[in-house]
């Protein structure tokens, strides 16, 4: 039985690769890109305390080229952080097959580094020694991993406070002092699961704006969870919405406006309302689930509030 499932998601992955490629208009040799990373019919259910189960994540597929900046966007509990963590390999699969670079994801690897939403930097060290960290338990010397921790901080414009402790730091500081420790492990893909979500707006569109000259300069493979459209739209190149429990691939939106990005382009606002639009039947669905009224959402409700975090007060 298990040879006949492993036969079963081969066909299916070469299937799914070759429709793909054709979308995209490539072919599967010669001069198809390098896929980093395939998620092959993901899976996954959850058992409760109370007793039963419930099906978080319903056959995920997608697959991210090397060198994209790809985000996952859809309401609360759609299941978006869970495909990070299955990738990251925090958590298992109930079926289907995760692929980094052909090798299947068993468990945590250095090929996958995670940047959360809260910061996880050590309160009793400095950012430099934060950032070094990685680089120290990989066995790399004092000299050679400071030297590259500082080249880390200087990039995420946090020379100055080098020998700062993180409570003498703000949110923003914190989160350029953890992509830049994410960064200095190198890893193939950085994974990063709303990391701006706790900041104030001023700080997050600056950010923006720092996470995409990072990428622009190292073209780092990035998987990035988030609730908010702007944010999904003006960072990618690609962007998947996902729909309400169990979490499916709903629809794939292409965002093909020129970088560095500016927020006044008119194709960033098309593609923003493209995704709203794919949104208001899966927002609808999360306030019956919630409140168990008969709610029905209409598409001008929505006007105006694509920067906005998607399902944040509901």
């Amino acid at each position: 039985m298990r040879i006949h499932h492993r036969a079963w998601l081969g066909r299916v992955k070469d299937a799914f690769l070759r429709s793909t490629a054709c979308r995209q208009g490539r072919t599967t040799t010669g001069h198809a890109r390098v896929e980093v990373l395939i998620l092959i019919g993901v899976s996954k259910t959850f058992v409760q305390r109370i007793g039963g189960s419930y099906q978080a994540l319903d056959h995920i597929s997608l697959t991210i080229g090397k060198g994209e900046f790809v985000s996952l966007l859809g309401p609360s509990g759609c299941g978006k952080s869970t495909v990070l963590n299955l990738v990251a390999g925090f958590d298992t699969l109930s079926e289907g097959t995760i692929e980094v670079n052909g090798k299947k994801v068993t468990g945590p690897g250095a090929d996958r580094v995670v940047v959360f939403q809260e910061h996880g930097l050590f309160p009793w060290l400095t950012v430099l020694d934060n950032v070094a960290f990685g680089l120290k338990q990989k066995g790399m010397a004092k000299k050679e991993r400071h030297e590259l921790a500082v080249e880390h901080i200087k990039s995420v414009h946090l020379s100055r406070f080098a020998d700062r402790y993180p409570h003498e730091l703000s949110g923003g500081m914190k989160q350029r002092a953890a992509i830049a420790r994410a960064l200095a492990m190198d890893p193939e893909i950085l994974l990063m699961d709303e990391p701006f979500a706790a900041l104030d707006e001023q700080t997050r569109l600056i950010l923006h704006k720092e996470l995409e000259e990072i990428w622009m300069r190292t073209r780092k493979t990035i998987l990035f969870i988030t609730h908010n459209i702007r944010e999904a739209v003006i960072l990618s190149d690609r962007v998947f919405v996902m729909s309400t429990r169990p979490g499916t691939i709903k629809k794939e939106f292409a965002v093909k406006a020129a970088r560095p990005r500016e927020s006044a382009d008119t194709v960033l606002h098309h593609v923003e309302n493209s995704i709203m639009d794919a949104l208001a039947d899966e927002l609808e669905k999360v306030v019956r689930e919630e409140t168990g009224d008969e709610y029905i959402i209409k598409k001008n409700d929505f006007s105006g509030t694509a920067s906005d975090s998607v399902g944040g007060g509901i």
